[in-house]
């Protein structure tokens, strides 16, 4: 605060200097709570869970637009950070919860390669799943297709089924903030004019087939979108469309009349 040489008598009077100085700690301690605020208002912003309303793809041409919720992904933490962050909060060290977590996967590998489901309280329940390897064929359970033994079978998964403990106490932790709205990329075309142009372009004989991509590509629609299209048209025999391949090398092809 400015004071001018004609209120310096002002200064003398002690009443003036503790009102003075009330005035100024006052302010300080205003802009003080101002500023801490902020910083608060800050953080909590940075800290809080956001989530996206999603437009999901209308598959069916029925003109509706349906949506979901999901959180937007801020970061994967690493095995490391995730128990540095374990071990601030107890008596534990992150190097005694490395181990732990360690004979913990160990322990669950051996239980769950015996046909064991396993589970943990408060986490969940884990289960392996089965398949027949890469280049096999599924057998049918009564037909007199080749019938597979062990050795054609592995482990392909391992499911997870989450504690519900576990559900309701994020849930409980999770504040959330909207981040926006997601729309999916629309196709110009309608689902009769994709069809169309998807049977013209497997009549070219210089187009056997088509993979996801292509037909992505050819009509616009995401690939997800695509995949689905695609399988819907390959079960209806009037579509004229059929699969060929297997697995990751399934193309779409012109059925064939027998």
């Amino acid at each position: 605060m400015y004071l001018s040489k004609y209120s310096l008598n002002y200064v003398k009077d002690s009443r003036f200097l503790r009102l003075l100085c009330y005035e100024c700690c006052n302010f300080t301690a205003v802009r003080y709570k101002l500023y801490i605020r902020k910083q608060l208002t800050t953080y909590k912003e940075l800290t809080m869970a956001r989530y996206i309303k999603q437009e999901m793809p209308d598959l069916n041409g029925t003109g509706e637009t349906k949506c979901y919720y999901r959180l937007e992904k801020r970061r994967n933490l690493s095995t490391k950070e995730f128990l540095k962050k374990a071990g601030a909060h107890g008596i534990l060290d992150d190097g005694i919860l490395k181990h732990a977590l360690s004979k913990i996967a160990e322990q669950l590998v051996e239980e769950l390669a015996d046909g064991n489901t396993v589970t943990l309280e408060g986490i969940g329940t884990f289960q392996a799943t089965l398949g027949v390897k890469k280049d096999k064929e599924m057998d049918t359970i009564d037909g007199d297709g080749p019938k597979r033994n062990a050795k054609s079978i592995e482990v392909k998964n391992v499911r997870y089924v989450s504690d519900k403990d576990l559900v309701n106490d994020v849930n409980l932790h999770c504040k959330l903030t909207r981040a926006g709205v997601s729309r999916v990329n629309r196709s110009p075309y309608t689902k009769e004019e994709r069809l169309k142009m998807l049977q013209d372009y497997l009549a070219d004989a210089t187009h056997p087939f088509i993979r996801v991509a292509d037909y992505a590509e050819l009509t616009s629609l995401p690939r997800s979108s695509a995949t689905k299209e695609l399988r819907a048209f390959s079960k209806d025999p009037a579509v004229g469309i059929t699969t060929s391949g297997r697995r990751t090398a399934i193309v779409y092809v012109k059925r064939v009349e027998i």
